[in-house]
Order: C-alpha cells, then sequence, then structure tokens
C-alpha cells in the first residue's frame, strides 16, 4: 500500500521528522508514482488515483495500483473554502471547459487562481507546448472575469474566454523547480542537487556513492538540509540529516566545528560538508570538521524576463536568494541553542 501510505502521511502535515518534499523522493525512488495538483482531476487533499480512473496514470510499473495525486490545498496562500467549493462545482457542474470557465464557475478569488496557475494546476487547460502552459495560464487567468460569491452561492460571471495572450518563453527546469517550492512546498521533477551537480566541484560524493566508500575516508558531500536534531543528552553535538538527488546523508557535526560554522550549520538550506567517513553497523555517517553554505557557480548572469511582476531583471546572485527563499525549511528538534 505504498501508494495510500505516502497519500495519508501527506494529509497529516506538519507531522514527524520529514518534510512533504522528502517523503515524495523518497517515494519516487522506490517506484510511486506522484501527481502534481490539477484543477481538473484533484480534491482538496491528496487522493490515490487508480488506473482507468478520469486523468489517472496508464503506467503499468506504479506500485500498489495507483498514484498519488496532490491535493489542491496543498498550494500555499489558497482559501480553503474555494478550493472545496472549486472541486465541488467540478463534480456537480461537469469538467472545466477551459480557463474562462473555470474562472466564471468556481467562485475562486483571482488571487485563488493566480496561485493555482503558479502551481501549474492549470496547466491542463493551458494551450501551446507543455512547458509553456503554466505561464500562459498565469496570464490569462490574470485578465478572466471571475464569479463573485454571494451569500446564495456563487454569482456566475460571463464565460469569456481571455486571449491567449503573447507568447511567453517556457519556465527553464531550474525556474519550474523554483516555482514548485514556491507554490507548494514540494519538486516532483528535477531535485535542486540534480540541476545544480554540473557546477559543482568533481570531488563532491553523492549518497550513493557513499555507501561505496572505504570507512575512514575523507569525503565531500553536498545536500539540502532535511532536518537538524540537536538532543540535551548528545554533548553539544549537532546532528543533521541531508538530501540530495539519490539520497539521504548523515552529517554529525561536533560542537567546535558548530560554533565554527554556525550560520551554515543552524540557518542554510544548503549545504557543503568534509568530513571523515564513518560507517558501523549497516549505518554511514560523515563526522564533519568543515561546512559552509552550498553556491551554485554555474547560474547565468544574464538578464532573464519574468512574467510574474516581481522584478524584470536577475543576477546569479539573486537566483541563489531565491532558491534560498523557497525552499523547504529542514525541521530542527532538540534543545534551543545559545
Amino acid at each position: 500500500y505504498h501508494p495510500e501510505f505516502l497519500c495519508s502521511l501527506l494529509n497529516e502535515q506538519p507531522m514527524g521528522f520529514y518534510p512533504p518534499d522528502s517523503l515524495v523522493h523518497e517515494a519516487q525512488r522506490v517506484g510511486v508514482e506522484v501527481l502534481p495538483p490539477c484543477v481538473s482531476t484533484s480534491a482538496a487533499a491528496c487522493r490515490v488515483e487508480r488506473k482507468g480512473e478520469p486523468g489517472a496514470p496508464g503506467q503499468a510499473g506504479c506500485l500498489g495500483n495507483g498514484a498519488v495525486r496532490m491535493g489542491l490545498g496543498y498550494v500555499n496562500g489558497v482559501k480553503e473554502h474555494e478550493i472545496r467549493a472549486l472541486a465541488t462545482e467540478r463534480d456537480e457542474g461537469g469538467p472545466w471547459r477551459s480557463l474562462g470557465d473555470l474562472a466564471a464557475r468556481s467562485g475562486a478569488s483571482a488571487e485563488t487562481l493566480g496561485k493555482l496557475a503558479w502551481a501549474g494546476a492549470c496547466d491542463t487547460l493551458a494551450e501551446g507546448p507543455v512547458e509553456g502552459r503554466r505561464r500562459q495560464a498565469l496570464w490569462q487567468l490574470g485578465v478572466a472575469v471571475p464569479g463573485v460569491p454571494v451569500s446564495e452561492g456563487t454569482q456566475l460571471a460571463l464565460p469569456l474566454e481571455p486571449h491567449a495572450g503573447p507568447e511567453l518563453r517556457a519556465l527553464s527546469a531550474w525556474e519550474r523547480m523554483l516555482a514548485d517550492y514556491g507554490s507548494t512546498g514540494v519538486t516532483l521533477r528535477e531535485h535542486p542537487l540534480a540541476l545544480m551537480r554540473q557546477g559543482l566541484p568533481a570531488d563532491l560524493s553523492t549518497s550513493a556513492q557513499l555507501e561505496r566508500t572505504g570507512n575512514g575516508r575523507r569525503v565531500r558531500v553536498a545536500g539540502l538540509v532535511i532536518a537538524r536534531q540537536r538532543p540535551a543528552t548528545a554533548k553539544g553535538i549537532t546532528f543533521m540529516l541531508l538530501e540530495d538527488e539519490l539520497g539521504t546523508i548523515n552529517l554529525i557535526v561536533p560542537l567546535a566545528t558548530q560554533e565554527r560554522f554556525r550560520l551554515a550549520v543552524r540557518a542554510e538550506p544548503l549545504v557543503l560538508a568534509t568530513g571523515r567517513l564513518e560507517q558501523r553497523e549497516g549505518t554511514t555517517n560523515v563526522l564533519v570538521d568543515h561546512i559552509e553554505r552550498l553556491e551554485r557557480p554555474d547560474l547565468p548572469r544574464a538578464k532573464v524576463t519574468h512574467i510574474e511582476p516581481r522584478r524584470a531583471w536577475s543576477t546569479e546572485e539573486q537566483e541563489e536568494a531565491d532558491l534560498r527563499a523557497v525552499a523547504p525549511a529542514g525541521h530542527s528538534f532538540g534543545r534551543r541553542g545559545r
């Protein structure tokens, strides 16, 4: 019951040790298919879609004969009552025929529609190349006329179809990953470390390579911080769990190392660590003596024009800041540090 178990965990967040993004990545590594939120098929909560259902996947290798469809409620900032009303109208009034129909019938505000579009939840109603549909949906819903909620329900707007708009550049893999993290906190496609790997130092070991590395060897690793633990009984030691595109990495950070690199240990979402590999009783750890913020040196410095009205151009430093701003926060456990 792999899909059912993952679906239950996602619907009970926040809970447990692992954030939703890590749960999804681990499930994907063992063969569970996870699908993005979609206004045409998603409920408010996550659910398991069976083969043969409208919109359900057809891959034969999906564990548990189903895939986990993320709920519309996973989109940051949407209003619960609007999402539930949207799903009810779709199920009772029939499928959305277009983006204009969605805006007119759903009862969702322009703000909620925009957030759904930026999460990729409206891609099935947009036209054009798949990679460009997110921006097209965002543009069209920005000029669509939404229905107006009244005491008796939703006062429908005229189902006027918005103009197709200009031909917009498709999102790059990096921009799509940022949009996913910024809208749902979960990325279903490229992992940040997979996109960064080509520009990182060649001597970095992946989580998979650590399993084949000899005990006591010095190694360098990098990853997204999933969790930090500082138990009261650990004499000041901080335990960190990193994730790269292939799995997880356990870090042991002694007190002296933590004091030297306090900001990286306590606050950075992406880190690069150096230390000695320890393999004991089937557990692989890195005893860290140096840890720092992970940089992405391969980012282009050319100007990039965005449709979203945040700013008109981007530099390498700003792109790095974008990832740090939207990357899921690692869970922290144990006593507070000084």
